[in-house]
């Protein structure tokens, strides 16, 4: 399990940091204790998620988390649903907080992916 999770962070460190200027309040995950910040942008029809966190693990698991939702469509992501923290099992040796706030980042993601179909939150 420790492997899997030192796997994660070391394969973050060598993703680049988001910038000065994207680590604003308006990109800011509320319900994380950690500063985590999260952009969602749109590719051709395609989702596509850059995440950053003060503390390496952190960034590790929202890192995966954007790469997971990355590259599908919002359409896909909504109806699949899959949470890639469980299947790789990483969700056990976390702490209720840390679980909770990345709850809070998966939330962002699927509510930045509801606004791209059109959809809104009271929808569901």
């Amino acid at each position: 399990m420790q492997e899997r999770l030192s796997a994660v962070v070391d394969r973050t460190r060598r993703l680049p940091h988001l910038s000065p200027n994207e680590r604003t309040p308006g990109n800011r995950v509320p319900g994380c204790v950690s500063s985590v910040w999260l952009i969602g942008e749109m590719h051709d029809n395609h989702l596509r998620f850059r995440a950053d966190a003060d503390s390496p693990v952190v960034r590790g698991l929202v890192g995966l988390l954007a790469d997971f939702a990355s590259g599908q469509t919002p359409a896909d992501l909504l109806t699949e649903q899959l949470d890639p923290l469980d299947l790789l099992d990483l969700k056990r040796s976390l702490s209720p907080t840390r679980r909770h706030g990345l709850e809070a980042v998966t939330k962002a993601i699927l509510r930045f992916a509801q606004t791209q179909t059109g959809l809104s939150e009271a929808s569901h």
